[in-house]
């Protein structure tokens, strides 16, 4: 897929997150990075042989206990 020199990460890698943005809708939450993988703002992910990564985004803290 990717044409880049120096190829992005496949959709295999564990750096699969590192690929380049190919298509970008902030509006709707998600991308397309150069790998096929669509990536969500909640870091869910969807590789292109249709297995789901769950979202693995660490908890935020909670401001007004963490003070």
């Amino acid at each position: 897929m990717c044409q880049h020199q120096r190829p992005c990460p496949t959709a295999d890698s564990a750096d699969r997150e590192a690929a380049l943005l190919v298509a970008h809708h902030p509006e709707q939450g998600w991308s397309l990075l150069c790998n096929g993988v669509l990536l969500f703002e909640d870091t869910g992910e969807i590789l292109p042989d249709g297995r789901i990564i769950a979202p693995h985004r660490p908890p935020a803290l909670d401001v007004m206990t963490a003070a």
